[in-house]
């Protein structure tokens, strides 16, 4: 059955209850991960096995990997908001070109949100546009992107949903909310991690605008959850991610010590970085795979090993 997540179960008294943290995510690292491709395995995507090459840091392999991304956060947001995909001029390229599982236009309730969701839909689509243009000849096409049954797994193995349960990213706001939370943060530091290996000094003054663009939407959508009371979905989300992500402990939620945290970061408030892997890793849903998750076929082009 769809689940609409209700955040009215989401109280302060669950938010406060103690709980160690590695252990959970230690849990989901051995656990809940490994039901990720069971789920996955009823779609057709599934079954698509091309993944990408790995090798040279190079600034084209660079943006590349961010036009990847950037097709997959475009196509979410752009599907949410106004019911429709990219065009088609603007998912050509180099590799296969792939198509998109899922989306659909959310019925938003509030028009404070409506409003989010348009601003960012139309800057993600800015964005990929963007790269294409810089990258001309050598851009990549749109890889195959879920955007449907990767939610359901995702949630499930978080823990927000039950295990015969399915997430509908786009049944309503909260649900389009987190959905976003999963994509958000991982830009911002898939970008801060890549900033120091650019060399064209102009690419990295673009890169830099794309990644304060990025902080800009990861704010107000943490802002959002935290006011609606979803800061417990927020870390379960966080948790997922940190237990594919690496041996450290560094994703957050939106709730720190009991107190908001909007803008996570390091101890010198800094935000902190993700290699490609690290970032692989979350969008494929499993550790060291090479195609799954929101790529159920991989990412096109040379994945910059950094």
């Amino acid at each position: 059955m769809s689940t609409q997540f209700d955040s009215s179960i989401i109280t302060d008294t669950i938010e406060k209850n103690a709980r160690d943290n590695h252990d959970r995510r230690r849990f989901l690292r051995n656990a809940g991960i490994a039901g990720i491709a069971a789920a996955l395995a009823a779609t057709p995507l599934a079954e698509m096995t091309a993944a990408a090459q790995s090798g040279t840091v190079t600034d084209a392999n660079i943006l590349n990997f961010a036009l990847n991304l950037e097709y997959l956060e475009a196509e979410f947001y752009v599907r949410a908001a106004f019911g429709r995909g990219l065009a088609d001029s603007d998912t050509t390229g180099t590799g296969t070109r792939g198509d998109v599982a899922g989306g659909r236009q959310v019925t938003f309730a509030t028009e404070a949100i409506r409003q989010y969701a348009v601003e960012i839909a139309n800057d993600e689509e800015a964005h990929v546009r963007f790269l294409r243009t810089a990258l001309a000849s050598a851009a990549v096409a749109r890889p195959a992107i879920d955007i449907n049954m990767s939610f359901t797994a995702a949630a499930r193995a978080a823990g927000l949903i039950g295990g015969n349960d399915v997430f509908d990213a786009y049944a309503n706001e909260n649900n389009f909310l987190l959905a976003a939370f999963i994509f958000e943060d991982v830009g911002v530091t898939a970008y801060k991690g890549a900033a120091r290996f650019i060399q064209n000094r102009d690419f990295l003054e673009a890169a830099a605008g794309l990644l304060a663009v990025e902080a800009y939407h990861a704010a107000n959508i943490r802002t959002v959850l935290f006011a609606r009371g979803l800061s417990t979905a927020t870390r379960q989300i966080s948790d997922l991610r940190d237990s594919v992500d690496g041996a450290d402990d560094r994703d957050q939620g939106v709730v720190l010590n009991g107190m908001g945290n909007i803008t996570p970061t390091d101890a010198n408030a800094l935000a902190f970085s993700r290699t490609p892997r690290q970032v692989l890793n979350i969008v494929y849903l499993a550790e060291n795979a090479n195609s799954g998750g929101f790529f159920p076929a991989g990412v096109n082009g040379t994945v910059p090993i950094v």
